[in-house]
């Protein structure tokens, strides 16, 4: 299969991957129009690509020079995500406690059958990417909304400027379309078990498995290998 072009989110998921895999290190300057070259698409959305990784943390603004990765290891990834998890899980919990009102269930639903529908032709295709990454944050962005706690909201806004922390930080490799479908697809296997658990207001199940959901990022060490040791 053909590997998809890559606007918007694909140039985005393009560079954090090669910073994930080393092919970009620390120190080597990330600059617009070399980039936008070597990925075949216009400056805007490598420009826009590289704003959004200054956001996370990823990478450090030299001026007008472009851009260079941060530099960061396994420990501090691991823990950061770690964070999300115990937030998350904790949206999670409050939520299988108080249970769903009919209009976030709705919500929930109508965006779990937005992932049905993507994987269920069983590979990865064209625009699947930016499907993916919307579907993915709606989910997890509604998770922490119907919480109705704002310090969670917020404590996971200030992790989320952290390195690869994000649920939205997807480093994939376009390579291995097969594995990252796995991959992907098992992500939305754990959102419906989360969704299962919150309808039934199993709360320590919902929390144990979206805390697991967070963790699931750090064991996908292929996306890390220049920080595996």
């Amino acid at each position: 299969m053909e590997k998809p072009a890559k606007p918007g989110q694909q140039v985005l998921v393009a560079l954090r991957r090669m910073i994930a895999d080393g092919t970009i290190k620390p120190g080597d300057r990330i600059a617009e129009i070399p980039t936008a070259e070597a990925l075949g698409v216009s400056r805007m959305p490598v420009r826009t690509a590289l704003r959004a990784l200054e956001h996370e943390g990823l990478v450090v603004k030299l001026g007008a020079r472009g851009y260079t990765p941060r530099a960061v290891d396994a420990e501090a990834i691991t823990g950061a995500i770690e964070v999300r998890g115990v937030l998350e899980g904790l949206a999670a919990r409050r939520l299988a406690e108080r249970r769903l009102t009919p209009a976030e269930q709705a919500q929930l639903e109508a965006i779990l059958a937005e992932g049905d529908a993507l994987f269920a032709k069983g590979h990865l295709a064209d625009g699947d990417l930016d499907g993916f990454y919307r579907y993915n944050l709606a989910f997890h962005d509604l998770l922490i909304a119907a919480s109705a706690n704002p310090s969670i909201a917020l404590a996971l806004a200030r992790n989320n400027h952290l390195p690869f922390a994000s649920a939205a930080a997807l480093a994939l490799d376009w390579d291995d379309l097969e594995g990252e479908y796995r991959h992907l697809s098992a992500a939305h296997r754990e959102h419906r078990a989360v969704f299962d658990a919150i309808v039934s207001g199993d709360a320590g199940q919902a929390e144990r498995l979206m805390r697991a959901h967070a963790g699931a990022a750090t064991a996908n060490r292929k996306a890390f290998r220049m920080l595996a040791g």
